[in-house]
């Protein structure tokens, strides 16, 4: 039966390629980055962008059906001077998709690539501050807005506020947001087990789909879980309310058992495990 297929492909010159492990793999490969960047494409500006190329190739293959020569030349004389606008116009998201490339796990197992993450997982300590600040204000009405740094430091917003360097607390997080006093007005970012500063601005979320009885509070706390990869706590000063913002995702009116375990994942989202030390020292606790 094989050979009277392959006498019948041969008879019609039908060409039958010969399929080889790499050309699967290559095919897998190329079928899941074409999947995540369309999933990239959908959650971002680039959609709308995606949208107008399709009605350009329409309408360049309507030219080239009715030989619109002049149409043509301009197309592929715009070429270059468009790809080249669509990087600047779309930097943000272009920006984005490479650090959740960088998020993903792929060098983890290499000390020399995740330097120092460690210190940046918070303590139970700093996890139940965080909760019962949020609550404790949200009963009173105290706006507040918390960034939780991960893996993209946020040094760039740090230095639109004030340097502090202390220790989380539940104190301090409410002496902060008090009303009327020097720091209430901005973000306090968190590195670790550590406010590294107060009073930052955030960018703030250009979504046509956000409610507009949000303010500016919770549109920065969205716009920054835009382009990075923290989670920002925000207490609403009208409402008293306790949202969660993070990969682009705003939950409103959170109760304290979803953001203690939400607090948890991010806090133990490292696995533990042995890693290899490559260009790394003795650790101070090792016997020398």
């Amino acid at each position: 039966m094989q050979e009277l297929i392959v006498d019948y492909l041969r008879r019609y010159n039908w060409y039958t390629p010969a399929i080889r492990l790499t050309d699967v793999m290559e095919i897998l490969i190329i079928t899941m980055i074409v999947y995540e960047i369309m999933l990239w494409i959908k959650n971002t500006k680039a959609w709308m962008l995606l949208k107008g190329l399709v009605m350009l190739g329409i309408f360049i293959l309507f030219a080239y059906i009715f030989n619109m020569h002049t149409i043509l030349y301009l197309a592929r004389e715009s070429i270059g001077v468009l790809a080249f606008a669509a990087i600047v116009v779309f930097q943000p998201e272009l920006r984005r998709a490479l650090e959740k490339l960088g998020e993903k796990n792929l060098l983890s197992n290499f000390s020399f690539f995740d330097k120092g993450k460690e210190n940046q997982r918070f303590t139970d300590h700093t996890l139940e501050a965080l909760v019962n600040a949020c609550y404790s204000m949200g009963k009173v009405k105290t706006g507040a807005l918390i960034v939780v740094e991960r893996a993209i430091h946020l040094t760039e917003y740090e230095r639109t506020g004030i340097e502090l360097d202390c220790l989380v607390s539940e104190q301090v997080l409410l002496n902060i947001f008090e009303h009327n006093t020097p720091l209430h007005d901005g973000a306090v970012i968190i590195r670790g087990d550590r406010i590294t500063s107060a009073t930052c601005y955030l960018p703030l979320s250009d979504n046509m789909q956000i409610s507009k009885s949000l303010g500016t509070r919770h549109r920065a706390a969205l716009g920054m879980s835009e382009v990075s990869d923290a989670m920002i706590l925000v207490v609403s000063e009208e409402t008293g309310l306790v949202s969660l913002a993070m990969d682009g995702q705003l939950d409103r009116g959170v109760d304290p058992e979803y953001l203690t375990r939400k607090l948890a994942q991010i806090q133990n989202r490292v696995a533990d495990g042995k890693k290899f030390a490559i260009w790394k020292g003795r650790r101070n606790d090792e016997n020398v």
